[in-house]
């Protein structure tokens, strides 16, 4: 058969992606991406060592990085991005900018991290207080909220599932119950769900409807930035980062009775 009339594949754009070695959420990615973008995904060396900060300083040292970064080069992305929420708070706002500086410099490309990202997500959607959901244990629990808090933003609830394994495997309906623990309508401005590798795509929109208010996700938030440097948007209906016009919940009527806060 002659398919010499299809003129060949489209021009593709690509985004890299470095990924904690455990990472086992790649479609998830791709659900936020469009057409014409192809993710490139490259993992961290495995090590022994159950999620923790141990781990997120294991997986996010430079040197690491950065023979990451330059394995993506020969595909030649545009942009790279680090997916892992952990990895790029652990050491502050101060670690996060050196990791992205670092990222930079082995693959001369735009570099985004997850936490960065979720900085940058909350400055989006103008968010000064935010829920938390973590899998984490309680230690990189709170070293997230230390992250958040150094960025002048105030921790209003938070839930974590203590979890040091198979993180991927957290069915959705455990999600959207920690969320309800940690935010209530009117407490917050966003509701933050970490780690890359727990699964929250579908949830969203669910639990955008239900809190009343933005719910940005450790995998939305890195596929928003890195596409964002493309000039580009990062797909998901009924998401309030990704479509402005979603950032608007009509007032109910028992808001309207007196008293209500």
């Amino acid at each position: 058969m002659d398919v010499s009339f299809l003129g060949g594949p489209r021009p593709q754009r690509g985004v890299g992606v470095v990924a904690p070695f455990d990472f086992a959420l790649d479609r998830e990615l791709w659900r936020w991406v469009p057409d014409e973008v192809s993710l490139h995904l490259t993992r961290t060396p495995f090590v022994p060592v159950e999620v923790s900060l141990d781990l997120a300083r294991l997986v996010s040292e430079h040197e690491t990085l950065g023979e990451a970064v330059r394995a993506l080069t020969a595909v030649a992305p545009e942009v790279v991005a680090y997916a892992c929420t952990s990895g790029s708070f652990v050491g502050g706002m101060a670690g996060e900018r050196a990791m992205r500086a670092a990222m930079t410099r082995a693959g001369e490309l735009p570099s985004v991290t997850t936490s960065g990202a979720l900085l940058e997500a909350l400055a989006e959607l103008g968010a000064r207080r935010v829920a938390l959901v973590t899998p984490y244990t309680v230690s990189v629990t709170r070293a997230l909220e230390g992250y958040v808090a150094e960025a002048g933003i105030r921790v209003t609830g938070c839930a974590y599932m203590g979890l040091t394994r198979h993180i991927w495997q957290v069915p959705y309906r455990d999600v959207v119950a920690m969320a309800r623990r940690a935010a209530r309508p009117g407490t917050a401005d966003a509701l933050f769900l970490s780690c890359t590798n727990l699964p929250t795509y579908d949830v969203i929109p669910q639990l955008e409807a239900e809190l009343r208010m933005p719910v940005i996700s450790a995998n939305q938030v890195t596929m928003w930035a890195a596409l964002r440097r493309l000039g580009t948007r990062a797909v998901g209906p009924y998401q309030a980062l990704l479509d402005a016009a979603a950032r608007a919940w009509p007032v109910l009527p028992e808001e309207q009775q007196e008293g209500w806060t």
